[in-house]
């Protein structure tokens, strides 16, 4: 067991676990997050995608050590009261089939927009490689797009 010491959604957390117990079982059965999900358990779906000092990383691979000192954001941290421009633009454009995979491609999608205010279709086409089971692919598409709108309009 370790002590580990890291900000969860702007908030500082300290837990006594083993340092290599991947950071997606912290999140769920420590701290009882369950917005970001499980698929592969081993990086490559892309559901248990969260950020780590902002960028997007597959939580399922990243042990809780890795997180000593940084900063943690899940889709719970993403908005307070679930009004984030992409959030808003998953409802609009009614993006979930099942649903399962949204956190992590929303978090991913989040990732993108930090890098790239503007992102054309190619580069949303790039950058989203989360799995969904539904094959919603042309509508996440749509509702990044939007959201980049969404927050370039509130930004003037």
């Amino acid at each position: 067991m370790s002590t580990i010491t890291f900000s969860l959604n702007g908030e500082t957390r300290r837990l006594d676990c083993p340092p290599d117990m991947p950071l997606l079982w912290v999140l769920r059965d420590l701290l009882l997050l369950t917005g970001t999900k499980y698929g592969c358990g081993i990086g490559y779906c892309g559901l248990c995608t969260v950020h780590l000092d902002g960028e997007p990383v597959r939580s399922c691979v990243l042990p809780i050590s890795a997180c000593e000192g940084r900063e943690v954001r899940t889709i719970e941290g993403l908005s307070a009261d679930g009004e984030h421009p992409l959030q808003q633009a998953w409802q609009e454009l009614n993006v979930p089939q099942c649903g399962y995979c949204q956190s992590g491609q929303i978090m991913h999608a989040a990732g993108l927009l930090h890098t790239h205010a503007k992102p054309t279709a190619q580069q949303i086409e790039q950058h989203m490689n989360v799995l969904c089971r539904c094959g919603t692919y042309p509508r996440i598409r749509q509702a990044v797009a939007l959201a980049a709108e969404k927050m370039s309009e509130s930004a003037a």
